[in-house]
């Protein structure tokens, strides 16, 4: 990825955990370089050397000369010094989720001396860490990249004593009385007295052919993370959002080319941004597009099979890498079985929506929910995940600060 990273992977595009711990590295915001032992003999050597004769990848190499061997998300968390363990398991507020909705209601409630843990699967910063630079923050008139903006939360919510938890899945939540529980993928259970949920959103994938197979090898869904890999070679991005037009513009840095495939006649972006793609050089746009197929070889994305919607004609189109924009999917799996509201899309119902079911949530018969209250008292949402959200960073903020004075009003009346 970054030729001054500290961390090197040895590995191949065929291997599985090879990706899997390319992708552990991507998704916390870990700059790693990247070498292919099967295109370098001499790196090929230097892996059996290390591995005692042995052909293991993938070896990942640290500054210090330490390495691992097919290491597991958990080691490699442990490696990195990521916090996985809370120091205690109960709290005055749990929030699931460390991005900008998190992470605000986080530093607003531990400022007020509200013993607040936060618990993150990924980089804290969310989507927002990826996204190379976010023009439409407020207090900054020239950008400022999103990793910046997702380190200076961080900070800030570490200032006022918030305790942070990395690398950390969430498998479930459910009540024991008046406490709200929380249990996490290593099988540790906390409580809490209020709960945010703020768990954000992930990338939809198309479900055709081919995609789950070159995961990492050719098909990405953050050109912040991969861009990088394809410098001088020709990369199709899938959507015809913002995203979609954002990320072409941050992929023209390394790639040769960029095309985009929309589906329909335009851009759903804005308008200023639609400028700046249909005025750069290094783009180009097929309307009435659609992927059909992701075709490979050795292991590696070489092609897009493509259908045009209008004339039925079938083209393949050489690709090296593919970048798939098409919307957003909660990441709410893991409230299956809470007993929590969810809209037909999954994403959580909240506030004055909950009294107009046609029957009220059980524990709301003597008031009304709170603002981002969901079905649950005590328990709330914020951001991305949220059923009415606008899927902005600024917005996200903006709810997660709301959040926190919702859940100091229910603590201190609760």
């Amino acid at each position: 990825m970054s030729t001054d990273a500290e961390i090197t992977v040895y590995g191949a595009h065929w291997c599985p955990d090879c990706r899997r711990s390319k992708q552990f590295l991507g998704e916390h915001q870990i700059p790693y370089n990247w070498i292919d032992i099967e295109a370098d003999p001499a790196a090929e050597r230097y892996v059996i050397e290390k591995n005692d004769g042995k052909r293991i990848i993938p070896t990942i190499v640290f500054k210090d000369g330490s390495f691992l061997v097919e290491p597991s998300n958990a080691e490699l968390a442990a490696k990195l010094g990521l916090k996985t363990t809370a120091s205690r398991h109960h709290y005055d507020v749990i929030v699931l989720g460390g991005g900008p909705a998190g992470l605000t209601t986080a530093l607003y409630t531990a400022r007020e001396a509200i013993d607040t843990l936060v618990i993150e699967r990924a980089a804290f910063g969310g989507q927002a860490a990826g996204t190379e630079k976010l023009d439409n923050m407020p207090g900054f008139p020239d950008g400022v990249a999103g990793i910046d903006f997702s380190n200076r939360l961080r900070q800030q919510a570490e200032r006022f004593g918030v305790e942070l938890l990395q690398a950390q899945e969430v498998s479930g939540i459910s009540q024991h009385g008046n406490f709200r529980c929380v249990e996490t993928g290593d099988g540790n259970h906390y409580s809490a007295d209020a709960i945010l949920i703020a768990t954000g959103s992930r990338y939809k994938r198309l479900g055709i052919p081919g995609e789950a197979d070159y995961l990492g090898a050719g098909v990405h869904f953050c050109a912040t993370c991969d861009g990088p890999f394809y410098k001088g070679k020709q990369v199709a991005v899938i959507g015809g959002g913002n995203s979609a037009a954002e990320e072409s513009l941050l992929l023209t840095k390394f790639a040769e080319h960029v095309t985009i495939l929309v589906r329909g006649d335009h851009f759903k972006a804005s308008q200023i941004i639609q400028e700046s793609v249909m005025g750069n050089a290094k783009i180009s746009v097929n309307w009435h597009t659609e992927v059909q197929e992701f075709i490979g070889a050795q292991s590696k994305l070489t092609a897009l099979r493509v259908v045009n919607n209008q004339t039925n004609a079938e083209t393949e189109l050489a690709m090296d890498g593919a970048f798939i924009f098409i919307g957003l999917t909660p990441n709410t799996a893991f409230l299956k079985d809470s007993g929590l509201l969810l809209d037909r899309w999954g994403f959580v119902v909240t506030g004055h929506k909950l009294v107009h079911q046609q029957k009220r949530p059980a524990g709301f018969e003597n008031r009304d929910p709170l603002l981002l209250e969901t079905s649950i008292p005590g328990i709330f949402a914020a951001g991305d995940v949220r059923d009415d959200s606008t899927k902005q960073v600024v917005s996200a903020a903006g709810e997660g600060s709301t959040a926190a004075l919702m859940i100091r009003e229910y603590l201190k009346n609760g």
